[in-house]
């Protein structure tokens, strides 16, 4: 009921309060302010510096021919001067996977080598359930010889990562509410 009267009054003679808005005098914009003589100067000006800009300046050429630039390269032990240059591209080291998921239902067969410094999804957590249970035998300095990697990056891998934990906690009576098959 409240938007209905509402609505009314902000509608109300709408069309006139519209025209009487339009019909009033607009205010006057501010003077700007005078305008001098010199703008047909000052374009002359603009247009003289553009063309003196793009004329040869034999004083600077004739100093430009006298500078020389040579480069000298360290020319690669065992190729001659005139050989063309080869690109080398290095490979970072790469390590056979240590383990492998049974079947690869999720399709992670076709990893077969990682990079040294990397660890594979399987890896990683493989490398975390390991040092779980057994965190006197798989330390972080063992972690990183056996994968590869960097001790810090294996303590680091060891402090903030954990693999997933599933907790069963029975229930404390026997009067608990149990779910039962219908």
């Amino acid at each position: 009921m409240g938007s209905r009267v509402t609505r009314m009054i902000r509608n109300f003679n709408l069309e006139n309060r519209a025209f009487r808005e339009i019909s009033k005098a607009k205010p006057q914009a501010a003077p700007r302010h005078p305008t001098s003589g010199s703008l047909p100067q000052e374009e002359a000006a603009a247009s003289s510096i553009a063309e003196e800009i793009h004329q040869k300046n034999d004083p600077l050429l004739s100093m430009l021919k006298d500078v020389y630039v040579e480069s000298d390269d360290p020319v690669p032990q065992g190729e001659a001067a005139s050989a063309p240059m080869k690109v080398v591209k290095t490979q970072t080291q790469r390590r056979l996977l240590k383990f492998s998921l049974p079947g690869d239902p999720y399709g992670f067969s076709d990893v077969t080598d990682v990079p040294k410094g990397k660890l594979s999804l399987v890896e990683a957590l493989t490398g975390l359930n390991n040092h779980k249970r057994m965190p006197k035998t798989w330390t972080p300095e063992k972690l990183a010889l056996e994968f590869s990697l960097d001790p810090k990056d294996a303590k680091a891998l060891t402090d903030f990562f954990f693999p997933f934990d599933v907790k069963i906690i029975p229930p404390k009576s026997e009067e608990t509410k149990q779910i039962k098959d219908s």
